[in-house]
């Protein structure tokens, strides 16, 4: 018996032998770059006898005869067949394939099928964004996905972006959850472009329900780079540029000025300042921008990264460094430093039964600016209402002192670039560490149990100096003083799932999701100050350096917080035959911001679709794919700073005097704030319907999306008036509703050598107010924001869209006394002390006075229509982009004159002034007073639209030159940022995300996004 085993197990070998008897090998390469494809599948048609290609395309395969056909597969290219006949070499280009339906894209807790997809998302891929050469990634968001509206918050290094999904939802903060690597994180500042592998972005409540609280905004899901099986990848990726002001906003010169001056003083009823000789001798004056802008300010980047692995574990590391000066001030006042180290890594263990892994990256940021924002913190403000006649410079050298007062201001005005010196010696970093550790398991095929634990930990620190200076009789320093802060933070976060997916027979496929979370905020900060620095210089600037004891010049003050939220979430894929496809979810959050009995918040949401070209009644030579999809979810918002629901007792400031006379002060305690237990979650509910087409086997796609999300109970801070002793509670009230339409149209194609693609998405929005329990049916904006003591011009209120402008309708400008007649209601006038050159303010109630009641919406900061399109082509290594975005039909409020200052400049505009009849019929005549200025009106109101050409990147890949096997690419680029921007808007940038509380595109003097023209290069070994 053991003989005849014997004889077979040696005949089967000898059949294998036979069998193997031609030897095929080859290169696999992409037609997009040339460099070889790793993992692409090669086997003998109609068998399951194959290969994948290693690290450098290469592959090596036995076949039988030499006369069988081969199979070249490979996710994101088209499949080849090739007849071997009799060849032992072939080498396969394969063509990037032109339908994206079977590629993979993160949905959250996992992955799915693009084509399976039932709600919507939008997937970035990382290459995209790092051809782009921002420092941020958001910045390079811009423009790419439909539905998202991407601001800056300013133009300075290191500044954020407002990120809007569908409309501003609510009054607070509007952000998204931003998740990196499965963790949810605060923010992706940290993160550099080439360390990214994609971005994912949810748009709907089911696609974003998952993660219930805090996706009321929607979510950004990034994945950064995994390694791979194969030899070790090296890359090299880096540019440098110089930037400068895309568009400068002109001031009057002294001449002019003093025109103006002397035009102000007569129409108040005074003598003239200047003489016209006087004014001819005064020559231009001093430009302030010309001295605090700066040209070709350095922004650079430089990233290495290493990648490879084994069948048993892959990795990939990186190191960058990021570097950006600012074009106000320069790198001394306007600087921001990043660097970067990632470690990613992942091992599989008892045949691949057990995974562990980490994704761990350091950053530390180095960071100075100028006081940009509002009218107070705002040192470009000043460069905008200081008069030219003042001297940058004295006869030594030093910044001029105004104090002498021998200028038209007498003194008050200050010098607004030593300002800028005096008030910005400062330095600061922060640490962050951000990452997770994980394990799973898979004990059998389809089952897997993970638990990960992630971790964002930051510290922070800072010092300041001021030194001893007078720059005017309002702007002085006494004495040297230093501030230092610290801070730390840590976010710690803990999750368990449990899935199973499975194929049943009939063309059935389930997964089932289970899981749970918890999650914990902690933190604190301190921040000391005094007076009297030994040393006069920053190198010095230290507590333990200062000399002042016992006074009202030292300062000490500090805060802890902390707040939990235990979630609990499960999810239901299905499909048929890939062709009817269900989603169910249903999460459920617990939160300590609000009080027992409110703590829970409850987030289903259902979704499906239908792939109508999977029909056999589907016959089309044109549409080759079309899918209709419809989705209906909750998510949830718990925004509020923690405990808010409580009545905190303070022991601070809350003395009290007992006895006769005078008596006995007597340390107390009072509550600082109203409490509120019945504090709940704001719930946000949306239905969304879409349609995704694709013609001519995938040249031509389309996207269309309609939406209705309807926010509930805003977290609002209550109305209250200033007797109530306390600071005013949190409540829920207001409900808002966006509803709009999306559309993403495409064309990708190749022609022989020449692979190109043309995109455009765009997205309507209407936002309306449905709902706010305060008096009115209003929350009120905040009053002295553009300029000192200026009205409430911003509100939320029923029927109208989230922080409308609220103020006065302008008719146009009296041109002559009979116009002012004849502007009456019966027999008395409506503007009674109006001249010719004031303006006509409309009379909206009807009841013959402007009053308050006649305040009227003038503006909407929220667009009707954001879009951006893109291009790129491939040309025998040459490449081509071009990225832009624009919005329509929003409006920006600009004011940078400080109206109760009568000394303060004017932008050039003010030359189109009403300065006799017929001579202007929208700037209205000037008064020392700034009687026309000094009501919020639609004067201050323009138009916001705009189209900005983003970026256009030229390169081309010299690997096809340098014929050397070490170099896999060699791609050299040249990139021009911010280069057109197309808008009638005459500020330095239209593109404003600054605002207060639920305000937005406010200009009060706002830091410009430069122009940024680099050169770079990419490596791969």
């Amino acid at each position: 018996m053991k003989k005849v085993l014997l004889l077979l197990v040696m005949s089967f070998g000898f059949c294998g032998m036979a069998y193997a008897q031609f030897t095929v090998k080859g290169n696999v390469t992409s037609s997009t770059d040339g460099i070889g494809l790793f993992g692409v599948t090669v086997f003998l048609k109609g068998t399951t006898n194959g290969v994948t290609t290693d690290v450098d395309g290469n592959y090596t395969l036995n076949i039988p005869s030499g006369n069988e056909t081969l199979v070249f597969s490979y996710v994101g290219f088209t499949s080849q067949e090739i007849e071997v006949q009799g060849r032992s070499t072939i080498d396969i280009i394969l063509q990037e394939e032109l339908t994206s339906l079977g590629e993979v894209v993160v949905i959250g807790y996992g992955t799915q099928k693009k084509k399976l997809v039932t709600g919507a998302t939008v997937n970035v891929d990382g290459e995209k964004l790092e051809a782009l050469s921002n420092t941020n990634a958001l910045q390079s968001l811009q423009g790419q996905t439909a539905g998202v509206n991407i601001t800056s918050t300013s133009g300075q290094p290191g500044a954020g972006f407002d990120v809007v999904i569908r409309g501003v939802g609510t009054n607070g903060n509007s952000s998204p959850l931003y998740v990196v690597d499965g963790l949810p994180v605060g923010d992706i500042t940290y993160l550099n472009n080439a360390d990214i592998e994609s971005i994912d972005v949810l748009k709907d409540a089911a696609s974003a329900a998952i993660y219930g609280s805090r996706a009321a905004n929607g979510i950004v899901l990034i994945t950064t780079k995994k390694g791979s099986a194969g030899k070790p990848q090296l890359s090299f990726d880096s540019y440098y540029g110089v930037q400068q002001i895309a568009n400068q906003v002109d001031m009057l010169n002294a001449r002019e000025y003093a025109t103006i001056m002397n035009e102000q003083a007569i129409n108040s009823g005074k003598l003239p300042y200047y003489s016209n000789a006087e004014i001819a001798a005064l020559g231009e004056g001093t430009d302030w921008f010309g001295n605090i802008l700066v040209d070709d300010a350095v922004t650079q980047n430089y990233s290495v990264g290493l990648q490879g692995g084994n069948n048993g574990s892959i990795y990939s590391t990186s190191f960058s460094y990021t570097g950006q000066e600012g074009i106000v001030g320069g790198r001394d006042y306007s600087n921001y430093e990043r660097y970067v180290a990632r470690v990613n890594s992942e091992h599989k263990l008892l045949d691949d039964i057990i995974t562990i892994g980490e994704n761990l990256t350091y950053s530390y940021v180095k960071q100075v600016g100028i006081a940009d924002g509002g009218q107070y913190s705002n040192q470009l403000r000043g460069a905008f209402n200081t008069h030219p006649l003042m001297p940058v410079y004295d006869d030594q050298g030093d910044f001029y002192n105004n104090a002498q007062g021998e200028f038209i201001d007498q003194g008050t005005q200050s010098n607004p670039f030593g300002n800028l010196a005096y008030n910005n010696n400062s330095e600061g970093g922060n640490q962050r560490l951000v990452g997770n550790v994980y394990l799973a398991v898979e004990p059998i095929e389809g089952l897997k149990f993970r638990t990960s634990f992630g971790v964002e930990s930051s510290t922070g620190q800072g010092r300041s100096y001021r030194p001893v200076y007078e720059l005017s009789i309002y702007d002085f320093n006494d004495t040297s003083s230093v501030s230092q802060n610290a801070n730390e933070n840590l976010n710690w976060n803990w999750e368990n799932t449990v899935s199973y997916q499975k194929d049943f027979a009939g063309g059935h496929h389930a997964e089932v999701l289970v899981g749970s979370s918890a999650q914990k905020w902690r933190g604190s900060w301190l921040s000391a100050s005094n007076a009297n620095l030994a040393f006069d210089d920053l190198k010095y600037a230290y507590l333990g350096n200062t000399t002042y004891a016992n006074g009202p010049r030292m300062g000490v003050d500090g805060e802890g917080y902390e707040s939990s939220l235990a979630s609990y979430f499960a999810r239901l894929l299905y499909d048929f035959d890939e062709k009817y496809m269900f989603t169910a979810t249903m999460r459920a959050d617990g939160t300590s911001n609000f009080a027992e009995g409110n703590r829970w918040g409850y987030f289903p949401s259902v979704s499906a679709g239908w792939v109508m070209s999977s029909e056999e009644f589907f016959q089309s030579r044109v549409v080759s794919f079309m899918k209709l999809r419809a989705s209906w979810g909750q998510n949830g918002n718990n925004f509020v700073p923690a405990f808010r629901f409580l009545a905190p007792i303070a022991v601070t400031n809350a003395n009290y005097s007992f006895g006769q006379g005078e008596g006995q002060l007597v340390p107390g305690a009072v509550p600082n704030r109203i409490s509120n237990p019945d504090l709940q979650w704001e719930t946000s509910e949306q239905l969304d319907i879409g349609l995704d087409i694709e013609l001519l086997e995938g040249k031509i796609f389309a996207n269309i999306d309609w939406y209705k999300k309807t926010t509930k109970d805003w977290l609002i801070q209550a109305p209250i008036l200033a007797t109530a002793g306390a600071e005013a509670p949190y409540i829920n009230g207001g409900n808002v509703t966006n509803t709009g339409i999306e559309l993403v149209l495409g064309w990708k194609e190749s022609i022989g050598d020449l692979d190109y693609s043309l995109s455009f998405n765009g997205a309507y929005n209407k936002n309306e107010v449905n709902d706010i329990p305060a008096e009115g049916g209003i929350i009120h904006g905040s009053s002295n924001e553009l300029w000192n003591n200026a009205p409430e011009f911003y509100r939320a209120q029923e029927g109208f869209p989230v922080g409308y402008f609220w103020g006065y309708e302008t008719l146009g400008i009296f041109q002559n006394e009979d116009e002012v007649s004849a502007y009456r209601m019966g027999s008395e006038p409506i503007q009674p002390n109006a001249l010719p050159g004031d303006l006509i303010i409309k009379d909206v109630n009807g009841d013959g006075r402007i009053t308050d009641d006649d305040k009227t919406m003038i503006g909407d900061p929220n667009p009707d229509f954001v879009f951006g399109f893109n291009i790129t082509a491939n040309y025998k290594g040459f490449d081509l982009l071009v990225n832009a975005n624009g919005v329509i039909g929003n409006q920006l409020v600009q004011s940078y004159r400080s109206v109760t200052d009568q000394y303060s400049n004017y932008t050039r505009e003010i030359l189109n002034r009403w300065h006799g009849e017929g001579t202007s019929n929208e700037m209205p005549r000037v008064y020392e007073n700034g009687r026309n200025y000094a009501n919020f009106s639609d004067i201050y109101v323009k138009d916001g639209d705009f189209l900005r050409i983003n970026n256009i990147t030229v390169g081309y890949d010299l690997s096809n030159v340098i014929k050397k096997d070490a170099f896999k690419k060699v791609r050299v680029f040249l990139t021009g940022q911010n280069l057109f921007t197309f808008t009638k808007y005459s500020g330095m940038d239209p593109e404003i995300g600054y605002g207060q509380t639920f305000a937005r595109g406010v200009d009060v003097g706002y830091y410009p996004r430069p122009r940024v023209f680099m050169a770079g290069v990419n490596l791969k070994f």
